[in-house]
């Protein structure tokens, strides 16, 4: 990590956050020749680097990496990079682009100063800007509900950012509580070691991996469904909220049937409903959950046969989809104790904190509003979001054209209030030396 550099009093264009979104804003910018810094509270990288488990890997393959004239170039397209796979990329790329980045600085309030300008305060003192893009993502606070404040201190509690491997948890039985992307893997992970797993199940739906002789992602972006942009979403803004689907890219990728891991001995049960000491109750919904999951991954299916036949696309056929187990009944308790499960891992996600941002950008749920990451508030932008605009937005794949649209918004904005004869360039000179990840 590289010592502070010294802020200057203002900047035309201050980034904050160093992950894939804020990097890709900061290399549009240069190119546009818009003067700039990249605030990092860590590191470049961090995230992937120490907040990922040892088996981690994209879900995604590897030809969908686009950052912003940095496209993957490895030897495994159809791959799935590995944890450190992805360090290594963004590293490059930083090593590439020669970010303006001052690493090590935490912002710990954005506000609109008396002249007009965003005051942005942080730990290495405070500057104006004239425009600040948020790019630090929207897993800032991992979520662990209340009722886990009553499990008795012999039972041991990860949550699934801090989960790294098996044997990084006590010997016996673990409940993992999710089943979103980072449960089912996780899940995965320990059965593949050997342990018995208990698995919580939720809402959360599945896909496909490959189907009808190609990767379920090949089809679906030669279909447009990345470049579907959210107010042409079925649930338009809502989409935002909903649960990505599970699958894996684990040795090569495979889709995820929780169905299969049951008859490996695997225990499902339903959505979490209260803990009381060692008794653990779920709700009666774990066939519901399995259906639902499952009708996602048919209509998936369904959606790519009727591409194939209306562009009459010579694909192989496959066999159709039955369900290779069903609960007798919807499991509706469970003693750890008795069950000998020593261990929790929490994979019910993360809510975003914006409470930083001292400005009128949100909703009553405390989500930002915008369009296409365009805040109403006059300077602030937020980047590196799911469904900021497509289905790829949150992704490798759509954070560039998302980072280019807002650059070219502020250099609109810019020349606007050039030609209104306001200073919106002010200390443009005021580039910092440069510093990447170490």
């Amino acid at each position: 990590m590289s010592t502070p550099t010294p802020l200057a009093p203002r900047y035309p264009v201050v980034v904050i956050g160093g992950g894939q979104a804020g990097l890709s804003t900061s290399h549009c910018l240069k190119k546009a020749g818009i003067a700039h810094v990249m605030l990092e509270k860590r590191e470049i990288g961090h995230a992937w680097r120490h907040q990922r488990w040892d088996t981690f890997c994209l879900v995604t393959p590897n030809w969908q990496c686009r950052l912003p004239d940095f496209p993957y170039q490895g030897g495994d397209p159809k791959g799935f990079m590995l944890r450190d796979e992805i360090v290594d990329y963004l590293e490059a790329f930083a090593r590439k682009t020669q970010p303006p980045v001052i690493e090590g600085v935490s912002v710990r309030r954005v506000s609109r100063h008396v002249s007009g300008a965003l005051e942005v305060d942080t730990t290495l003192g405070t500057c104006l800007a004239d425009h600040v893009v948020v790019a630090t993502g929207g897993y800032d606070i991992p979520i662990v509900p209340p009722c886990a404040h009553s499990l008795p201190p012999s039972v041991t509690q990860v949550h699934s950012v801090a989960y790294r491997n098996p044997q990084q948890l006590p010997e016996g039985e673990v409940l993992v509580v999710g089943s979103g992307q980072s449960g089912v893997q996780i899940m995965e992970d320990l059965h593949l070691a050997g342990r018995k797993v208990h698995l919580a199940v939720g809402s959360a739906p599945r896909s496909p991996r490959m189907y009808r002789g190609r990767e379920s992602t090949e089809w679906l972006h030669e279909m447009g469904f990345y470049n579907l942009t959210v107010d042409r979403h079925p649930l338009g803004d809502e989409a935002r909220h909903k649960t990505n689907h599970y699958m894996t890219g684990r040795d090569g990728g495979h889709e995820i049937d929780l169905r299969r891991f049951a008859l490996e001995g695997v225990r499902l049960y339903g959505t979490l409903d209260d803990i009381r000491g060692t008794e653990v109750s779920f709700r009666p919904d774990l066939a519901r959950n399995l259906d639902e999951a499952d009708e996602v991954y048919c209509s998936i299916r369904r959606d790519i046969d009727n591409y194939i036949a209306k562009a009459g696309i010579d694909a192989p056929a496959e066999p159709p989809f039955h369900k290779a187990w069903a609960p007798g009944s919807d499991p509706t308790s469970l003693d750890l104790a008795a069950a000998g499960i020593t261990s929790v891992v929490w994979a019910i996600g993360f809510r975003a904190d914006y409470r930083w941002i001292d400005l009128p950008a949100f909703d009553g749920r405390g989500h930002p509003r915008f369009e296409r990451g365009v805040s109403a508030v006059p300077g602030l932008y937020f980047v590196g979001l799911p469904w900021l605009n497509t289905w790829g937005s949150g992704r490798f794949l759509g954070v560039a054209d998302d980072a280019q649209y807002l650059v070219e918004v502020i250099g609109r904005r810019q020349a606007a209030a050039a030609t209104n004869g306001a200073s919106a360039d002010c200390e443009t000179s005021a580039r910092l030396p440069v510093s990447t990840a170490s």
